[in-house]
């Protein structure tokens, strides 16, 4: 697997990031029918946010402050995917507010796009009380925001 980021837009001021993330299927991805559970892209989702997170803002996931909340999740299909392939994921963020933002994630396979997945993320303090999320973290969360 690799991940990178990317400028999504040339202009210097308000630079749309996205990140990059590649993940492979496998036999033990797909059911009897050989096309991938859909329950992987969850999981999925999870793997791309973690390293978004991971290597985008925070690589201390923000433990000292407090912790994200997962509040929402979904996922739209619009192909299957088989074992062998190899998936890459685009995350990138909208909708950021004070306490919370949302994540888009979508995936291609051989240059198709085959699904569209978000997640509502909330941040709290340690005693899961809604909480503002640490300006350093706010400021690196909208750099990968997509333009709506």
């Amino acid at each position: 697997m690799f991940m990178y980021a990317t400028v999504a837009n040339d202009e210097n001021t308000d630079a749309e990031l996205t990140f990059h993330h590649q993940i492979s299927v496998y036999l033990k991805d797909s059911n009897a029918y050989g096309n991938t559970y859909f329950a992987r892209y969850f999981e999925w989702q999870g793997i791309c946010r973690e390293k978004w997170f991971f290597e985008c803002v925070a690589r201390d996931m923000l433990q000292q402050e407090g912790v994200f909340i997962t509040k929402r999740a979904e996922q739209d299909y619009l192909l299957e995917t088989f074992p062998f392939q190899d998936v890459r994921c685009e995350v990138n963020t909208y909708a950021v507010r004070r306490c919370s933002f949302w994540l888009e994630f979508r995936f291609y396979a051989n240059s198709l796009p085959v699904a569209v997945g978000r997640q509502q993320i909330v941040f709290a303090d340690h005693d899961k009380q809604i909480a503002a999320l640490p300006e350093r973290a706010l400021k690196r969360i909208k750099a990968y925001a997509l333009s709506r």
